[in-house]
């Protein structure tokens, strides 16, 4: 742990900016929930995505990368998609289904994302299928939100896709982790970095 909080690498632009971003997402659900604000939230979802686009910026431009803020900024990427599954879920119910699959699917990840790095000392980066998944879940996010009045079929068509992909994502990561840990299975093609050489922001 000491490695995550050596001096100069807590207090810096990018780690305070993740740490804004973490605190942001109370208030978002308590704009959607509470409030029940559709504007509100947009706009500080707009915030939260500038504040993320600035964070890695300044993290590569000004050699600003820590391991704290590697840390940070994925939990920041997903407690935000979380928190807006969970606002979501309020209104449209089958996003309850969605939200169950994400936590799900983030779950294994961590747990078997860290199985990983024990063997192979390498940190295993977002595939085609996850970069779509979270595409496709951000795009039908942000159309719930400006278009509330949009049929039920159309809303449910949106959810179900996402559901589709989050399912498949999660089906093809765990085939490759397993591929890596189970003796005798050869690893699939991905892409791997090796702890230190990621940049802050990452997707």
């Amino acid at each position: 742990m000491g490695r995550f909080f050596r001096k100069g690498q807590v207090f810096t632009i990018p780690n305070l900016i993740s740490l804004f971003r973490l605190l942001l997402i109370p208030v978002i659900l308590w704009a959607f929930l509470k409030k029940q604000d559709r504007t509100l939230t947009i706009v500080l979802l707009a915030v939260s995505a500038v504040s993320d686009i600035l964070d890695g910026q300044i993290a590569r431009k000004f050699h600003m990368v820590s391991d704290l803020g590697k840390a940070l900024d994925p939990i920041a990427d997903k407690l935000t998609q979380l928190s807006m599954v969970i606002c979501l879920s309020a209104v449209y119910p089958l996003m309850r289904l969605l939200l169950v699959l994400c936590v799900v699917r983030e779950l294994c990840m961590g747990i078997f994302g860290l199985l990983v790095i024990r063997k192979n000392n390498a940190v295993h980066s977002a595939n085609w299928y996850g970069k779509l998944s979270t595409v496709v879940l951000h795009g039908t996010v942000i159309v719930l939100l400006l278009f509330p009045n949009l049929p039920k079929q159309v809303c449910d068509g949106l959810i179900i896709a996402c559901v589709i992909c989050v399912t498949g994502s999660l089906t093809l990561y765990m085939r490759y982790f397993l591929s890596v840990l189970l003796p005798g299975q050869a690893p699939e093609e991905t892409d791997s970095e090796h702890p230190g050489d990621s940049p802050h922001n990452t997707p």
